[in-house]
């Protein structure tokens, strides 16, 4: 069965290589060297932040355990994670708005490098700060580099469709190769220099630091709406607003929710799911064979978002079935193959079965990261777009912290079963969507012609 992961991780490899090598003139959008230096900028600064995030990931748990921390006190810990970043973040994000994009993006890595710095203490109270201002810097990531990104391209004059390019390489970098090398990195500074399971925190903060300078030094600051006239809560009311109004934006918010908040959820199932008998398992490679799969994932979108057909409304809601369908499988597999209850050995038969629809879900996830932030950028007002963006994040994370509470009560087969049906109701929006954004494009299409038409009719005055 050892074969299996080498086998995997090649095609994966392989797949992925022949995809980025073969891209044709339709798969490529021609931009400008001025352009290509601002995206290139904001690469480099994304995969410095993503690394500092990738870092810790893998490492959170088992440094809590090496405290001699119980699975109650750090599923505590996680909780205060999430919880901080639905309550502060959206409060942080929100700053974003009025105070500055770039601002917001300096304040992520200091929070960061402040949290990595709180691992060095085996005191719980000590830990519990540092959860808090991971969830606060988790919110930021997710919406002050967006958004900063969004507005500094459409201040610059660059063409709307530009975007997606830097979109799609920031996932196939930030979510992909980095993820690897981070792992790569990690498992280097723990296991063979034995620099402890502090270590990757330390390199985290080091890569947080060099990105802040970056950002420092060669970012110019944008705003949502700065007016001093309005105080947060007139800003969250405003949000609240254009979310009522316009329903692609209210489906957009549902869509992500439902997708990160199985995402998440599945990021705690997999493990016990590939061993449930305490099967000996590769995890760090296993982890690596995800990541190449959302590399997959997000090269498959970067040439479906050049080609512009078909739309990224459209092709997302069988993104979001095939995921649903993935995410099934341990349901599936837990009915029809009977477990074996010896403990030990290797990955069985069904976690065979299992691991190729994880990889699945995870080129999935790949796919879906480039492709909702176009859909943010085309929906979502500039002028509330960070405040908008962490609303989101609160019924995410609502989701993920009573599923990680009820983690040892509700059976992972309902957990995943969960998930799957989350996933088809995301599809079932997304279908709903694309419906609405076609209807309102050839309203807006029939209006420009009448009124072209009531021009030409127009006798000239002479």
């Amino acid at each position: 069965m050892e074969a299996l992961y080498f086998l995997v991780f090649g095609a994966l490899a392989v797949v992925v290589a022949t995809l980025e090598l073969s891209k044709s003139s339709k798969d490529r959008i021609n931009t400008s060297p001025a352009f290509n230096a601002f995206k290139n900028n904001y690469l480099v600064v994304y995969s410095l932040m993503m690394a500092g995030d990738w870092l810790q990931g893998p490492y959170v748990y088992y440094l809590y355990s090496q405290y001699g921390f119980g699975k109650g006190e750090i599923g505590q810990l996680f909780i205060a994670g999430f919880g901080s970043s639905m309550l502060f973040g959206t409060i942080v994000g929100s700053l974003a708005d009025k105070k500055g994009r770039k601002r917001a993006c300096v304040t992520y890595c200091i929070t960061y490098i402040l949290s990595c710095i709180t691992k060095h203490s085996p005191q719980y109270k000590v830990l519990m700060l540092g959860r808090i201002l991971g969830g606060i810097a988790t919110s930021l990531l997710f919406s002050a580099f967006e958004s900063w990104l969004v507005a500094e391209h459409n201040k610059r004059g660059f063409d709307q469709q530009w975007l997606s390019v830097t979109f799609s390489k920031a996932i196939f970098l930030g979510n992909g190769l980095v993820a690897i090398l981070s792992g790569l990195v990690g498992n280097i500074l723990v296991d063979n220099l034995a620099l402890g399971p502090v270590a990757p925190f330390d390199a985290a903060a080091c890569l947080l630091a060099i990105g802040m300078a970056i950002i420092l030094s060669s970012w110019s600051e944008n705003y949502g709406d700065p007016s001093e006239s309005k105080n947060l809560l007139t800003q969250f009311r405003g949000a609240a607003a254009a979310i009522a109004a316009d329903e692609k934006i209210a489906l957009l918010g549902a869509i992500q929710s439902l997708f990160e908040g199985s995402m998440y959820t599945f990021v705690f199932l997999w493990t016990p799911a590939l061993s449930p008998n305490d099967e000996d398992i590769p995890h760090g490679f296993i982890f690596a064979t995800f990541m190449l799969s959302s590399m997959l994932g997000s090269s498959i979108a970067s040439r479906l978002l050049a080609r512009g057909t078909p739309k990224v409304e459209s092709y997302m809601q069988f993104v979001f079935l095939l995921s649903s369908s993935s995410l099934l499988l341990p349901v599936i597999t837990n009915f029809l193959v009977v477990p074996s209850g010896v403990k030990g050995g290797s990955i069985s038969f069904s976690g065979c079965i299992q691991l190729i629809g994880f990889c699945t879900f995870e080129a999935c996830v790949g796919i879906f990261w480039p492709s909702i932030m176009k859909m943010r950028s085309q929906y979502i007002p500039e002028e509330a777009r960070s405040t908008i963006m962490n609303f989101f994040r609160i019924p995410l994370n609502i989701f993920v912290c009573v599923a990680l509470y009820n983690v040892k009560a509700v059976p992972m087969t309902v957990m995943f079963g969960m998930c799957s049906i989350f996933l088809f109701v995301a599809s079932l929006l997304q279908r709903r969507l694309m419906v609405i954004a076609e209807i309102q494009k050839s309203k807006s299409q029939e209006w420009t012609t009448r009124n072209e038409r009531s021009v030409e009719a127009e006798p000239l005055n002479i």
